[in-house]
């Protein structure tokens, strides 16, 4: 699958700005630390379900900090009924 057959667009991060770095390396160490090295899965088809498992847990149940309490599901919903022109898809399908 291709990013334009995702509809995925790029985006740069602004200069001078390493904390989104850092949020990134962040991120990816947690989905390491929760996936591969706290379980083994013997196939391509465990690990994908495993991570899709892993992946609505966090988006539908993990309130986060930095977006005021709110689930990442939570948070996209209210930006997406004031800011609907930013996304390609409604994320309530």
């Amino acid at each position: 699958m291709t990013s334009e057959a995702n509809r995925i667009q790029y985006r740069l991060m602004k200069p001078s700005h390493p904390w989104t770095n850092g949020r990134v390396k962040w991120m990816n160490r947690k989905f390491k630390d929760a996936t591969m090295r706290r379980f083994h899965q013997d196939n391509h088809v465990e690990l994908r379900t495993y991570v899709a498992d892993f992946m609505a847990a966090y988006n539908f149940a993990h309130r986060l900090r930095t977006l005021s309490g709110l689930k990442p599901y939570e948070y996209i919903c209210k930006i997406w009924k004031s800011e609907a022109g930013r996304f390609i898809l409604s994320p309530i399908h």
